[in-house]
């Protein structure tokens, strides 16, 4: 019970709010024809529930235990993440899934959570034996490797979210800019042969976020119809389950990438505007627990899970007003996706646990 009080509850707060904003927006969106579809927002519900369990438990689990496992963990996901590409289940162009019975599970989701940890291990534990050069080489080996197998699924989005977690986790263990420099283009380096796994709409996606009324009824669709549904819902919105572009299903993947649009469609830029700043407030909370981590490993993966929720968040927004390529990035905690969810909530469960045991609280 005394644990209990320790966890940052504004945090807690905040996600909570976030899952309900993101189950309102779903639920509009289950509409078709004026008939509610359950499929999706019950399969959500499940996810919700196993996440806040998994949280709940390693928010009470000293994370510090979780450092013996980190290079197990690393060697799984290469494993899991190599079986998707013989057995994995194809959705949306992409063999990003394993099937399990009624469910399907996306590793990829998961391996953003284990390349987080397993950095913050190699990173803490190397800072004294190897030079920040030693450790970057080796680093981009190591980073490499799940890239890889991401980008043959091809997931260009996933790839590119664990490349920033690479480069932010780096760039806070001791590069100067210098460094940092060396760093960016090495990735860059690392990145832009991906160019080449990419199927030939995902180019179109990327060649096009910035002219999409080139081809409109093409690879421009899907950003145009998201910045006027976006658009369309004004201050106060439509009203929930009255947006005309997604009720209509002018909105392709109103339930995963462009739930962002559907909440500004049908509550409006007060629900948007809510949103963004729940997301700042979690975001803080995180700047906050890396702040007060007692050791570098605590530090370290917070920053690695504040960098994957922040390129996640600004990626899916970005590419909701059209700011960005469509990427197929979820927006943490809000679009429908019970892998995303569960990692996510999982993830906040080890920040909780970071802050519980933060360097003013004695054990």
């Amino acid at each position: 019970m005394k644990n209990f009080f320790k966890l940052d509850w504004v945090a807690l707060v905040a996600t909570l709010l976030l899952i309900g904003m993101g189950l309102i927006a779903l639920y509009g969106a289950s509409f078709v024809d004026n008939k509610f579809e359950a499929n999706h927002f019950q399969k959500q519900i499940i996810a919700i529930v196993i996440g806040i369990g998994i949280m709940m438990f390693l928010s009470f689990y000293d994370y510090r235990a979780i450092d013996f496992y980190s290079t197990k963990l690393y060697f799984v996901i290469l494993i899991v993440l190599s079986a998707v590409l013989i057995w994995g289940v194809r959705a949306r162009g992409t063999v990003g899934w394993l099937g399990l019975g009624e469910f399907n599970v996306q590793p990829v989701e998961i391996a953003k959570v284990v390349m987080v940890i397993f950095l913050a291990s190699f990173l803490s534990k190397k800072k004294t034996k190897l030079s920040i050069l030693a450790r970057t080489i080796t680093s981009v080996v190591l980073v490499f490797l799940p890239v890889f197998l991401v980008l043959r699924q091809p997931d260009f989005g996933s790839a590119a979210v664990i490349i920033a977690i690479w480069i932010g986790m780096l760039s806070v263990s001791g590069l100067n800019k210098k460094n940092l420099f060396a760093l960016v283009l090495v990735s860059a380096i690392i990145f832009l042969p991906g160019w080449f796994f990419l199927k030939d709409y995902q180019k179109s996606r990327i060649k096009n976020f910035i002219t999409p009324y080139e081809d409109p009824r093409g690879s421009g669709y899907n950003v145009i119809q998201s910045v006027v549904a976006v658009g369309s819902g004004g201050v106060w919105g439509n009203g929930l389950g009255h947006g005309s572009q997604s009720q209509l299903n002018f909105l392709p993947e109103k339930r995963t990438d462009f739930i962002f649009a559907v909440i500004a469609e049908e509550l409006g830029l007060i629900g948007s505007g809510l949103t963004i700043f729940l997301f700042g407030i979690l975001l803080y909370r995180m700047k906050e627990t890396a702040r007060l981590a007692r050791d570098n490993f605590g530090y370290l993966i917070t920053v690695g899970i504040m960098v994957m929720f922040s390129v996640q968040i600004l990626v899916n927004i970005g590419m909701n007003i059209g700011m960005s390529p469509v990427a197929g990035v979820p927006l943490p905690l809000v679009s429908y996706g019970g892998s995303s969810m569960v990692s996510i909530l999982a993830s906040i469960g080890i920040v909780q646990s970071i802050y519980s045991k933060r360097a003013k609280v004695l054990d």
